[in-house]
């Protein structure tokens, strides 16, 4: 009389752990589903499979500092990062992640290729540079390279720039100039002041089409 019991109790438990594939996951309350499957089945609707976004309106993840992308979803995940592109995303995707997923997904994605999204006009980017390089000295603007490096690769919390979508840089900037919603991005507030529109447009170009 038990059997049947027993036995339908024990169908029951294979049917649900066969439901339950850790390596194909989207279940990001899980602390258990590995980084790199979230990458792959979450981050890369978005970012890319290989951290290069398509879209302008999402960063590209691939080779990007390590200790940025790591503050980044920390920030998100405290509600701390208030641009609306960013937080309307990422504040629900991270708000349960571990601090183990977040060191994971970086991992993943610093170790990607980056590549460029594509050309740019040739002289947008020719004034870009000389922004990227020398600053803007009549407007007490420093060079980006001074903190983001002479490859725009990058430095611990300063994140790579080199290969990023243009648009989004230049959305950035306006964010760091016209709003307090980067906090974290005091530096850049007082850098972003002394560009024009046309400044930002120049750079952002010159980023996106990074010269090898």
């Amino acid at each position: 009389m038990n059997a049947l019991p027993a036995l339908a109790t024990a169908a029951l438990l294979l049917t649900t752990g066969g439901c339950v594939n850790l390596e194909r996951s989207r279940d990001l309350g899980n602390p258990n589903v590995p980084a790199a499957t979230l990458a792959a089945q979450v981050c890369s609707n978005c970012h890319g499979l290989d951290g290069n976004a398509r879209s302008p309106n999402f960063p590209s993840l691939a080779g990007q500092q390590k200790a940025y992308l790591e503050a980044q979803l920390r920030q998100f995940r405290s509600h701390n990062r208030l641009d609306p592109a960013g937080f309307e995303y990422m504040w629900g995707l991270s708000r349960k992640l571990t601090d183990a997923q977040i060191e994971g997904l970086a991992d993943y994605f610093t170790g990607q290729r980056p590549r460029s999204p594509g050309p740019v006009a040739s002289d947008l980017a020719q004034a870009g540079q000389r922004i990227f390089r020398d600053g803007l000295p009549d407007s007490n603007t420093p060079p980006c390279a001074s903190c983001h490096g002479e490859r725009g690769e990058g430095n611990a919390t300063f994140p790579r720039l080199a290969y990023q979508h243009a648009d989004y840089l230049y959305k950035q900037l306006m964010v760091f100039q016209r709003t307090d919603e980067r906090p974290e991005g005091s530096v850049m507030k007082t850098v972003a002041h002394g560009l024009s529109a046309v400044d930002m447009r120049a750079v952002a170009a010159y980023l996106q089409a990074f010269p090898d």
